[in-house]
């Protein structure tokens, strides 16, 4: 068996369309599980994807509950009956400090706390990897809201309106995009030993750029919008994965909207 958690995500739908024997977890019942479960020497993997991922929540203790307790009894877990974990960080513990731990919200700190955990730890699992996954792209954001990833906000407003409102300067905002479908087979079928790796392209491009690849393709228009006020010194200028993959092909951003 294998633990999915955070299964009805867009990241956790998509690992689940590539899986069998599947026990999926997410808020409603993740916590229940550890009263009930009586079968860990079944499991052969813990894949954990769940967490409360808002960049902007500000209720620490609810942050706290999710990435931090749940995950640290999910990995207790794992320890004890020798399974092999496979988790997700995110590339936001580095803020705007490229390979300097930096984080510039809760989120952030939480899974820095988890990172340094496990990093203390190590020698206890059987095998643990993260995973510092970047702005993760592709088919099923349509639940994630604010949170979706600009392809598809951008896809969806230039459908429903014409056009699409990009954040005024732009062009000096650099993500290291990641369609979905990469991330997914990298983290499923590498063969690295324990670790925490970071998880993009490590080929960032512009907001500028993925906004003009689209309203290409769908002959729209792009409204240049002023910069949010409750984004200012939370947002990064600039994302880029460390080359921890360089023998794999990964799709740009143009290629998956081709």
């Amino acid at each position: 068996m294998i633990i999915l958690t955070g299964a009805n995500g867009f990241i956790g739908k998509n690992f689940k369309s590539k899986l069998e024997n599947v026990i999926e977890l997410d808020q409603h019942n993740c916590w229940q599980f550890f009263r009930e479960f009586k079968e860990w020497d079944k499991v052969f993997l813990i894949l954990h994807q769940g967490a409360i991922s808002s960049t902007i929540e500000t209720d620490i203790n609810k942050i706290h509950k999710w990435n931090v307790d749940y995950t640290l009894l999910l990995f207790e877990f794992a320890i004890e009956y020798a399974i092999p974990v496979k988790y997700a960080s995110s590339a936001s513990v580095y803020g705007n400090q490229q390979g300097i731990f930096n984080p510039l919200n809760y989120y952030a700190i939480s899974k820095l706390q988890i990172d340094y955990w496990v990093t203390d730890n190590i020698d206890k699992f059987s095998h643990i990897q993260g995973f510092r996954y970047f702005n993760v792209y592709g088919d099923g954001e349509q639940n994630k809201g604010d949170q979706a990833s600009p392809v598809s906000k951008f896809t969806k407003q230039i459908k429903e309106t014409g056009s699409l409102n990009l954040f005024e300067g732009s062009d000096k905002f650099f993500r290291d995009f990641i369609w979905v479908g990469d991330l997914v087979e990298i983290v499923l079928n590498n063969k690295k030993q324990s670790g925490i790796y970071d998880l993009g392209t490590s080929t960032p491009v512009s907001f500028q750029h993925v906004a003009e690849c689209i309203a290409n393709k769908y002959n729209g228009s792009i409204n240049h919008v002023p910069f949010p006020q409750h984004l200012v010194g939370k947002y990064q200028d600039y994302t880029c994965a460390k080359s921890e993959w360089n023998d794999y092909k990964f799709k740009t951003v143009k290629e998956f909207l081709s």
